[in-house]
Parts: C-alpha cells; structure tokens; sequence
C-alpha cells in the first residue's frame, strides 16, 4: 500500500530513479573513468589493469614499477603484441593531463568534456569519484547515527522518569556546543581521513532522531499491548525490539533521505574550508572551492552547482515521498 501510494508520486518516482543512475554510475567509475585500460591482450594473455597492478617490465619496459599506459613505448609494445580497451574517459580522478597545450584550467573540449580544473585533472572524472565517495560517506554516517541516536531515544522514552531526563539534559548540553569551533580544533589535532570525519560528524549528527523516536516511546510505552507483554514477563529488550521499536520506525523512516542530503553538504562544507578529506579524495567540496577561487573558468562552477543541485534535489524529492507515503492522513 505504501508502496504504490510512493510510485504514484512522480517527482519521487523520477527523483529516485535518478538518484540510481547516478549512484550505479558511480559505482562503475574506474571502468568509465580511468587512465588503466579495462581489458589488455598482450601476447594472447588477457590481463585486466584496472583491478591488477602489472609492471612496466610485464609490458617490454625495464622498470618493476607500475606501468603507465600513457607512455608512448608501452602503447607501441601492447599494440604490436595484441590490443588494449581503454575507458570512455581516459583519466582517473587524480591524473594529471601534461600532454594539454593551454594553462589549466582548461576549458572543456573533446579530450575533457567538463574541462579541467587548477591542477589539470578531469573535472567529469572527479565528479564521477566525488559521486561515490560522497554516497557511501553519507551512507555510512546516516546509518550509525540512525542506530545511536534511535537507540537513545528509545531508551529515554521507554523508561523514562530519571533515565529521560538526564539523557535530555545531557543531549541539550550536548547540542549546544558550537559544532563548528569543536571540528576546528580536532581537525588540527588529527589527520583527517575517511574514518576521522565520519567520526567527528558522527558526535554531532547521532541526536537528530532522537526527539522523534522518544516522543514515540514515550506514547506507546503506556499502550494495551506493551502492559500485557510486561504482564507475562517479557524482556525490556524484547519489548523495545519486537513491540513499539517498529511501530516507532514508520514515522522516524521518513527523515532518512534528509539526513543523507545532510552528510553529503556537511562533507562538502568541510571540504571547501579545507577541513574535510585530503588531496588524495576526490572532493566535490575541493571543487566548489576551486570555482570560488577560479572565476575565469566558468566551467568548474557551474559543473559543480549542477552536480549537487540534482543530488540534493532529488534526495528532497524522495524524501517527500517517503513522508507522504507514510502519512495516514493522505
């Protein structure tokens, strides 16, 4: 029922499928974006560079290095001895073109469609990269702050008296402290990484279900159906588990793809003041701030803009959906 009341809303149906295009495409990156070719035949052996690391010497060169595909020598040994299959885009997120003939950025053209940005890196590569990475941070961090933050709340709101209101002074202490100052400060302190920011956003973001999922608890803590169970002797686990946890879910599920969009902007804010990841991630927050700092090309701007307008958008979109879908007043 609530299915098809979501597949009948066609800005969230049209939302949601872009929203698998993108993701799938992203997941496919280094086949559709990488300077490794995607199948090699050399000398009737097939190889497959871009999930094996195969050295300069495999191909005719003289170093035990990783071979660069790029090199005109070993271009020549390959196609004399068999072929190579390379992308759709020959550059990954971090290669540098140094065979372009104008200052980077370089405008877009046949060779990068979106242009280039300051340090000559495909802008369509990085944002395909920049894509994934910032699904799977968004994912990651709306997941085990959905666990946290509904475990609390229905801790408080399923015991309540003491227990709620020292978990909601705590919690309101804990919200006011001035987020921004506080990732300051550890960003100096630690190198950050994947892991390090999913951390430091995760101190902050795991209270936003709380409220929701306590109000929830503490409504059906006093319901027929739970007394009877605490009557016969049921576990509290049990209880919060199998008895209110889902019915408390259906309301909390809606505010999901809002949080998601909510990791992605953090990850991207972080990234443009230079306290997010390092150079070594494709950013779409190192291109925002890349647009900011290079008017004179257009094209990084704008690709960016477009890029989060449509996932952020479409996130908006879905989650629309999902809260009508739920509304037992529609």
């Amino acid at each position: 029922m609530k299915l098809s009341k979501y597949i009948k809303n066609k800005r969230s149906r049209v939302a949601f499928f872009i929203m698998c295009i993108l993701f799938l495409l992203s997941l496919f990156s280094e086949i559709i974006a990488n300077d490794k070719p995607i199948l090699v035949k050399y000398d009737g052996e097939f190889l497959f560079p871009v999930v094996k690391v195969y050295t300069d010497a495999k191909f005719g060169g003289d170093f035990p290095t990783e071979a660069n595909y790029k090199d005109s020598f070993i271009k020549d040994n390959i196609n004399q001895n068999g072929y190579m299959i390379m992308p759709l885009i020959e550059f990954s997120y971090n290669t540098v073109d140094y065979e372009l003939n104008e200052p980077f950025p370089a405008k877009p053209s046949k060779r990068h469609w979106l242009g280039t940005d300051e340090e000559g890196r495909d802008i369509l590569a990085r944002l395909l990269y920049g894509i994934r990475l910032s699904f799977l941070f968004s994912f990651i961090l709306t997941f085990l702050s959905s666990v946290i933050g509904i475990s609390v709340g229905a801790i408080q709101g399923y015991f309540g008296g003491k227990t709620d209101i020292i978990l909601q002074r705590v919690i309101e202490i804990w919200d006011s402290m001035p987020q921004m100052f506080v990732l300051i400060i550890v960003a100096s302190v630690f190198v950050p990484s994947f892991w390090v920011l999913i951390f430091i956003l995760l101190l902050f973001s795991w209270s936003e279900l709380t409220g929701l999922v306590r109000a929830e608890f503490l409504r059906a803590r006093n319901f027929e159906y739970v007394k009877a169970a605490r009557a016969l002797g049921v576990s509290h686990f049990r209880i919060i588990w199998r008895h209110i946890l889902p019915n408390a879910l259906v309301t909390t599920i809606t505010f999901v793809p809002f949080i998601l969009a909510g990791g992605i902007v953090a990850l991207t804010a972080l990234d443009f003041l230079g306290l997010g990841l390092g150079q070594e991630y494709p950013s779409i927050g190192d291109l925002v701030r890349q647009g900011k700092d290079n008017l004179q090309a257009p094209w990084i701007g704008l690709s960016v803009f477009f890029v989060l307008s449509i996932l952020l958008t479409s996130l908006i979109f879905i989650g629309e959906g999902v809260r009508d879908a739920w509304d037992k007043r529609k």
